[in-house]
């Protein structure tokens, strides 16, 4: 049982929106550790299943009564500040942690964290490496920031070795409270514009989390990334001045660590590669049943950290030809009468879209229905320009109302304006507010061989148990 030094004298944690994705794994982490845990949580669902299967008390909905014997209350972010438990808590002087510098204390514990980071990709990446890992025998502790087949359709494992491969999302700037031994970047990308200013504000952000990477650290980082490769340049003269080890990986430079050759794709819209092992000169070529181009990229990401880290390329290979793909990542949901398949993936930025779409156009396929609903009205607003002109691959574009999340509608941003501008981009697209009214729609419209992909982070994945 580990113990955590930030935690020798706590018994009791009480935690505020338990059933988050990272909340919940911290809950178990806690519970191994044999602190006593409780939550709550605004729904039931999955999460709250397993935490009660655990051992942990969930109240669904708010109940300050939990609070007053806990030492300390970790929150979600998400929470409102008006919270009863959280009012609670302050009124009586139990301290607070959000939930990232919690996990943050946590991570210190442990001498090798693996955080995966960037705009795009990171929770297939983390599953990626994850499975690596697993595969070679490490027994990693793992958070992702979804399910994961391999990890019995959980989010989290918990190990007992020093690696802890964690998702670690820059929103917030949450990833900078999370110490790391080794960080991988797979991408930097304009997104969270409620948060951050530009894109030279997140650029920065990146730069102080490397800059957290201490002395013979260790740095993978995608070549082939212009605004990754612009931090990189910016602080090399700090990374070399700490001993940073730098791994890079690319399909475009033979000069990087490791280097995809021969890359080809099949009628599934797989991709296999060819990767030199730079110590031995060896080859090894790697066939992912995972769709798109960006899946190599973050195969090539997994597959560096795992050299980094020692691994063999015979378990690398092994382990990434076995994968399978994390829930709501171009998952196969349903199959209709006719081979109508129906996919659905978390994709919600205008790059992840227009990605998701040309890995399915590589499928054979009839035609190609898009049901995308925005997630955010400041992502919508923010990103506009990009999401119309992310469609280009899809034959009919249905769009959603937007998924509100953490947000207040102020009317100024709805579906019917990216509907406008895909229409003037020559998309066939169409607002329909109701998944209801949406299945009735693509009922009318399938044809044999059709793909319908479910696009967003909201709770369109429920669409296909409509069809």
């Amino acid at each position: 049982m580990r113990e955590f030094e930030a935690l020798k004298n706590i018994k009791k944690v009480h935690m505020i929106g338990i059933g988050g994705v990272s909340m919940s794994g911290i809950a178990i982490i806690l519970k191994e550790a044999g602190i006593e845990v409780t939550g709550s949580d605004k729904n039931d669902g999955d999460m709250i299943n397993i935490l009660r299967e655990n051992g942990i008390y969930v109240y669904i909905g708010s109940n300050a009564e939990l609070v007053k014997n806990a030492d300390i209350v970790v929150y979600t972010s998400a929470i409102n500040q008006h919270d009863p438990e959280f009012v609670r808590a302050k009124t009586l002087g139990i301290p607070t942690f959000e939930r990232a510098k919690f996990l943050g204390l946590l991570l210190k514990s442990y001498k090798m964290p693996i955080c995966v980071s960037g705009t795009h990709g990171k929770t297939t990446t983390t599953s990626m490496i994850a499975s690596i890992f697993l595969d070679a025998g490490l027994d990693p502790n793992i958070q992702i920031g979804g399910k994961f087949k391999k990890l019995d359709n959980k989010n989290y494992k918990i190990g007992n070795s020093e690696y802890f491969i964690l998702e670690s999302c820059e929103y917030v700037d949450s990833f900078l409270n999370f110490p790391h031994q080794t960080a991988t970047i797979l991408n930097i990308d304009e997104d969270h514009l409620d948060y951050f200013s530009g894109i030279e504000d997140i650029k920065a952000s990146f730069k102080k989390f490397i800059l957290m990477l201490p002395k013979d650290g260790i740095l993978v980082i995608n070549k082939d990334d212009i605004n990754s490769m612009n931090v990189y340049e910016e602080i090399n003269d700090d990374l070399r001045r700490n001993n940073i080890k730098v791994y890079t990986f690319s399909i475009s430079d033979p000069t990087a660590t490791i280097f995809a050759k021969n890359i080809s794709c099949n009628i599934k819209g797989f991709y296999s590669f060819d990767v030199v092992n730079p110590d031995n000169l060896k080859k090894y070529s790697f066939y992912l049943t995972v769709p798109g181009i960006h899946n190599v990229y973050d195969a090539l990401a997994a597959i560096t950290t795992a050299y980094a880290h020692g691994i063999s390329f015979p378990v690398m290979k092994k382990s990434l030809n076995e994968f399978c793909g994390a829930k709501r990542r171009f998952e196969l949901k349903k199959e209709l009468d006719n081979n109508v398949l129906v996919y659905d993936d978390y994709a919600h930025h205008p790059t992840e879209v227009k990605a998701t779409l040309a890995a399915a156009r590589q499928k054979e396929h009839n035609k190609i229905i898009a049901v995308f609903q925005p997630h955010t009205f400041s992502r919508t607003k923010e990103l506009l320009n990009d999401f119309s002109t992310s469609f280009s691959d899809a034959d009919v574009v249905i769009l959603a109302d937007i998924y509100a999340a953490r947000e207040v509608d102020d009317k100024s941003i709805s579906s019917k304006d990216l509907v406008n501008l895909l229409k003037k981009n020559k998309v066939n697209a169409i607002h329909i507010p109701k998944f209801e009214d949406i299945a009735k729609y693509i009922k009318e419209i399938i044809e044999p061989n059709d793909i319908v992909l479910t696009i967003g982070a909201g709770d369109i994945t429920h669409l296909s148990d409509l069809l």
